[in-house]
């Protein structure tokens, strides 16, 4: 064991001891059964659509238990940051109304909140753990740990750094001096207790009572003396942070479940009271005739821009999500489901699929219930940061825009659900605005074709619509101009009529039909064509049709 000067002069002189930390850090005075969670993002890459997942979860079991929910930024591994990463992190919670009780931004009394700022917390814990000679010093260079692994591997033994195979181990403190007169460069390890069982048992507030394979390697838990600053690995860091933040319930993927062995361990090291964890299922997605998990590398679904940048309603993505979490909320109305708890009970073993076709349809559905200028407000929103065009012509033309979003919308008992996403808004009701209409005649003698009229018909059928044109304010008057006018120009009542006999027809009151709503939208397929006129208004829908006839 090394003498307790030598210990002392790996760390700075005005280190305080666990119990300084333990008194700015007391335990947090909250209702009974209320729970503290914590969701920690790494900024080494871009959020995945499952860290909304467990920040929702997170925020909804502390709130409805009168706990605190907190965002710890777990930014140890420093050499792999992506720059962005926690300007996005900020956006997604923002989007999605997830903004914690607790992080870096609102402040909370139980920061910093960067595990980076956290560094003289951390070498409190680690100088205790040397004292103990519950941790030690390990020399051993990539060559040798290298070495260990392929000599393991050799002869089928498990890798790791453990046993005889812990060359620092039981060295002599003499040595381990001479190493550190050198300036040798050291990491930390835990000294994992002598494995007495090959396995783990613990309760999983999910799963029940689960077991794992013990652990028996002397994990590091501080990292080389090189680095600066001396920043711990995760199983350290998240062991102190959870004890002083005093968090007593980590909602995290079922991949960490190996982990728990070790964590246990280092909570018992440390004298601390061991928190609950809560391991999910990973989202999944069919692919083929299996399922996997949903991958930011494969699937652009995966990743949280995608639901932000294409203007997915965070209402109706959470209450997808929380569908996903407990079966039962998805049969609930949107703003019910949104206020019900999330119970881990309910949570299932088998990783929940995630179906764009379903949250399609969930999306086009929460967004059928919103009043005209709330879809205004929001595609506005959106559109500022991913459309700016868009945004100016929305700014420009409130009332025509109004206009457009009422048409078969406002008054009807089925309103229209083809709006799903706000960036679909540009599709599906852009040639309402003349700045974003750009019928190309090429496109337009396209589509007319299509209808089989001959193109000097259809001039002609356009220019006398134009002459005689009636702006009718009563949808059959008005839709009586083109069956008159279609009479006129020999085409058939019906296409009943027209497929008996079609040499003796140019088309029928459908083709005749087609003709002006392709002039008027630019497609043969839109809603109701006398609703549009009336959105639209005389002037602009005339200048439409007239462009038929050049």
């Amino acid at each position: 064991m090394l003498d307790r000067a030598v210990i002392d002069s790996l760390f700075p002189a005005d280190l305080p001891g666990p119990e300084h930390w333990e008194e700015r850090y007391p335990p947090r005075s909250l209702p009974e059964g209320a729970v503290v969670t914590r969701f920690g993002p790494s900024p080494t890459g871009s959020m995945h659509i499952g860290g909304v997942y467990v920040a929702m979860i997170d925020r909804d079991l502390a709130q409805h238990s009168g706990g605190r929910y907190l965002v710890r930024v777990e930014d140890t591994d420093q050499a792999r940051e992506v720059e962005g990463a926690l300007e996005q992190f900020h956006r997604a919670f923002t989007y999605f109304g997830l903004s914690p009780d607790e992080d870096s931004r609102t402040g909370g009394g139980y920061g910093p909140y960067h595990q980076s700022e956290r560094e003289r917390i951390y070498l409190t814990y680690v100088r205790e753990l040397l004292y103990q000679d519950r941790a030690y010093l390990c020399f051993a260079t990539k060559e040798e740990l290298d070495d260990i692994t392929a000599r393991q591997r050799a002869t089928k033994l498990p890798t790791g750094y453990y046993g005889r195979w812990a060359i620092w181990r039981d060295a002599d403190p003499s040595d381990v001096e001479a190493k550190l007169n050198e300036q040798a460069p050291y990491v930390v390890r835990f000294r994992a207790p002598e494995v007495t069982t090959q396995r783990a048992r613990f309760t999983d507030a999910i799963r029940g009572k689960l077991e794992h394979e013990a652990n028996r390697n002397d994990v590091v838990i501080l990292k080389s003396s090189e680095q600066s600053p001396r920043l711990p690995t995760y199983h350290f860091a998240h062991a102190v942070d959870d004890h002083l933040m005093r968090i007593n319930l980590v909602v995290r993927g079922d991949e960490w479940i190996s982990s728990v062995p070790v964590h246990q361990q280092l909570f018992d090291a440390l004298g601390f009271e061991p928190v609950t964890y809560a391991h999910i299922a990973p989202l999944m997605k069919q692919d083929g005739g299996s399922k996997r998990k949903l991958s930011k590398r494969k699937d652009p679904e995966a990743g949280v821009d995608y639901y932000i940048d294409a203007g997915y309603p965070a209402q109706a993505v959470l209450y997808y999500l929380r569908g996903l979490a407990n079966g039962r909320l998805a049969e609930l109305p949107l703003a019910e489901a949104l206020e019900e708890p999330i119970r881990l009970s309910e949570f299932g073993v088998a990783g929940p699929l995630v179906d764009l076709v379903k949250l399609d349809d969930i999306s086009a559905d929460h967004i059928a219930t919103l009043s005209g200028q709330q879809i205004l407000d929001a595609v506005r929103a959106w559109a500022a940061e991913h459309d700016p065009e868009l945004a100016g012509v929305l700014d420009a033309e409130p009332g025509l825009a109004l206009r457009a979003l009422a048409v078969e919308r406002e008054g009807v008992e089925n309103p229209r659900k083809d709006l799903k996403k706000w960036s679909d808004f540009r599709t599906v009701y852009g040639f309402f605005f003349p700045q974003l209409f750009h019928p190309l005649h090429g496109a337009a003698d396209d589509r007319i074709a299509e209808l089989g009229l001959a193109p000097e018909l259809a001039r002609t059928f356009a220019a006398d619509f134009v002459q005689g044109y009636r702006h009718e304010a009563d949808g059959q008057e008005w839709f009586g101009q083109i069956r008159d006018l279609a009479a006129q120009h020999g085409f058939a009542r019906n296409a009943k009529e027209f497929k008996k006999n079609p040499e003796a027809y140019p088309g029928s009151i459908r083709e005749a039909s087609q003709l002006i709503r392709i002039a008027v939208t630019g497609s043969t397929r839109s809603p109701d064509l006398h609703a549009i006129a009336q959105a639209l208004g005389e002037t602009e829908l005339l200048a439409r049709v007239s462009a038929v006839t050049k």
